[in-house]
């Protein structure tokens, strides 16, 4: 882990990782970026279709050990590299939103990841069967390396993670003061503390909405964000917030943001958060 953990400071990996993400950039901001994002699944895409190859793959390799298997292992590893196209464009818009030593690490996965794809279309074109098997299990050994890697920024990074998810075990179930009310201007997000979580708090005409105010993407600070229409955008990343629900409009964010129930008494808001404790 020690040489994993040395990638995420590798500042000469960044010059590889601002190309790629100009590339990654090209697709713009839209639907099918947030598809790739996975936002109408409520969780990135990309882990789920990363499945896929490797699944078809590993099952080649068993059909190598199995005799009579060369033809079906041949196109499982067909089907894999079909399969590898989704994941491997899910994985660029996701990796393009992150953090440098996300970025780092993410860098060499999709190496290994290309080796892996390199290795396994070079095994169709072997003449010898023993040539094609070999290179078979090598492109495998190279996607496990890969998936070493993407776990890491998974798990040991946080990467695609839901950094709102603590909120609610954080906050104490009941109502609680806030702020007064007579503080608060118009279509202007201001932060306050409620115990150690930090919120965002809003008024949009006559109504106050309350959300937690670090973005469940990479935690930025969405008091510092912009409001319009209903809608709060994340300064760092551009994910956008429907502030009713906190619902997910616009990517890279896949998770809703934890919202508060809101009132104002004696002229103080107060807030709940259903579900806390």
């Amino acid at each position: 882990m020690r040489v994993v953990d040395d990638l995420e400071h590798a500042k000469k990996l960044d010059g590889l990782v601002g190309l790629g993400q100009r590339w990654a950039r090209l697709l713009r901001p839209g639907r099918c970026r947030d598809a790739l994002y996975g936002v109408w699944l409520g969780h990135p895409l990309h882990p789920m279709l990363a499945q896929a190859p490797i699944g078809l793959w590993l099952s080649a390799t068993v059909l190598d050990a199995w005799p009579g298997g060369e033809r079906a292992s041949r196109r499982l590893v067909l089907a894999g590299l079909a399969a590898a196209v989704p994941a491997a464009l899910a994985g660029a818009v996701d990796w393009s939103e992150q953090h440098e030593q996300q970025m780092r690490v993410g860098t060499v996965h999709a190496m290994a990841n290309g080796a892996a794809v390199g290795l396994y279309t070079a095994s169709l074109a072997a003449r010898s069967r023993p040539a094609s098997r070999v290179l078979r299990l090598a492109g495998l050994a190279t996607a496990g390396v890969a998936g070493l890697l993407g776990g890491h920024i998974s798990f040991r990074l946080a990467g695609g993670a839901n950094q709102a998810e603590p909120v609610p075990h954080l906050v104490q179930p009941g109502w609680h003061d806030l702020m007064p009310a007579a503080g608060l201007a118009d279509q202007t997000p201001v932060k306050r503390m409620l115990g150690e979580v930090p919120v965002v708090v809003m008024r949009d005409g006559r109504e106050v909405h309350v959300l937690a105010e670090r973005c469940s993407h990479l935690s930025g600070p969405l008091s510092e964000g912009k409001l319009t229409g209903g809608c709060l955008t994340c300064p760092w990343h551009g994910s956008v917030f429907r502030i009713a629900d906190g619902a997910v409009l616009h990517g890279p964010a896949t998770a809703p943001q934890p919202v508060f129930q809101a009132r104002v008494t004696c002229g103080v808001i107060q807030v709940c958060l259903p579900g806390a404790g």
